[in-house]
């Protein structure tokens, strides 16, 4: 029969172990932290230089490096809508020296590429959204389509006849389209390009009716009058074009879809080191300066750190799968 005051006792013994366990744990992290970095870190950017991606990339990477006191080299790494980069990261030690720059493909490529055979939720640590730049619906300037309800009545009466353009199927600005198409019933006919700017001057030129586009993408186009935005899918009014209204506004429900700029550590990633980098990006994107070049760039910065860019993840994906599935958008090799 057990004594009086034994239970007791170790159930103190028990705690307190657990609670030197936990100190030496803490110390270990905080080591880890101190010591780390000992190299250059190398963020891979899964775009061409001179996007947005390699533009995002950029901004970040000096105030990072004065931060940690380590060269922060950015390396283009293109292909497969982003997919060659986002699987080179994959592939890397998780350790903190290799980070992923990419955008919304990220979200959207495995139920896009055939080749895509990560989990966007699982694989890899969201790290950072510095920013998302709203899609916005632009014509020609001498478009006879003056306001997004006419343009859709004229789809409606005439179904088939309008065509549109985005920068591509991998993208928000595409599935976005698809996606009112769906709700709204609409008939029209998708002419593919390889990028923004050869859909940016196709619609300048009037070879094509509709674009839809990030903002940045266009921004000096509408600035300068050769494109005419009709609408923007997004959830509030966009400050660089206040007088231009939104989707949801039209009548269109959940229609908000902007195209993010991203920052990716591989999963298994020591959480002292990812604690350590979401911070210093944090301070860096909440200096003035760096917040301001970044806008005008056409990226609005939102700093949404590891858990609110996860949930917002655990939203998306499984949204933009939805539109692919309906839509029968099938992946691709």
């Amino acid at each position: 029969m057990m004594r009086a005051g034994i239970a007791p006792r170790a159930t103190r013994f028990v705690a307190s172990a657990a609670l030197a366990a936990f100190a030496a744990m803490t110390a270990v992290s905080s080591a880890i932290a101190q010591a780390w970095p000992e190299k250059n870190i190398t963020i891979l950017a899964c775009f061409p230089p001179g996007g947005g991606t390699d533009a995002m990339s950029r901004f970040v990477n000096t105030p990072l490096q004065e931060a940690l006191g380590k060269p922060v080299v950015v390396e283009n790494r293109a292909g497969a809508s982003g997919n060659v980069a986002i699987q080179m990261v994959a592939r890397a030690a998780p350790d903190g020296y290799t980070i992923l720059g990419c955008s919304s493909s990220y979200a959207l490529n495995p139920s896009l590429l055939a080749g895509a055979n990560y989990d966007p939720l699982k694989d890899f640590i969201p790290l950072m959204l510095v920013g998302a730049s709203p899609n916005v619906y632009v014509v020609p300037a001498n478009s006879p389509h003056k306001t997004m309800k006419d343009l859709i009545a004229f789809v409606r009466a005439n179904p088939g006849k309008l065509n549109w353009t985005s920068a591509g199927a991998g993208t928000t600005a595409f599935l976005g389209t698809e996606y009112m198409k769906q709700q709204l019933g609409l008939q029209m006919v998708h002419v593919p390009f390889s990028g923004a700017g050869p859909a940016t001057q196709a619609t300048i030129a009037g070879q094509v009716d509709l674009n839809a586009s990030a903002i940045g993408s266009v921004q000096g186009q509408i600035d300068g009058g050769t494109l005419r935005p009709l609408a923007i899918a997004a959830r509030e009014r966009s400050k660089a074009l206040p007088d231009v209204p939104t989707l949801i506004e039209l009548g269109l429900k959940d229609a908000e879809f902007d195209t993010f700029q991203a920052l990716f550590l591989p999963a298994g990633t020591p959480k002292p080191i990812v604690d350590r980098l979401a911070s210093e990006l944090t301070k860096a994107l909440a200096n003035p300066d760096l917040k301001s070049r970044i806008e005008k760039s056409g990226l609005p910065v939102l700093a949404l750190g590891p858990e609110k860019f996860l949930a917002r993840l655990q939203r998306e994906v499984p949204f933009y799968k939805a539109i692919i599935d309906k839509g029968g958008l099938k992946p691709k090799q």
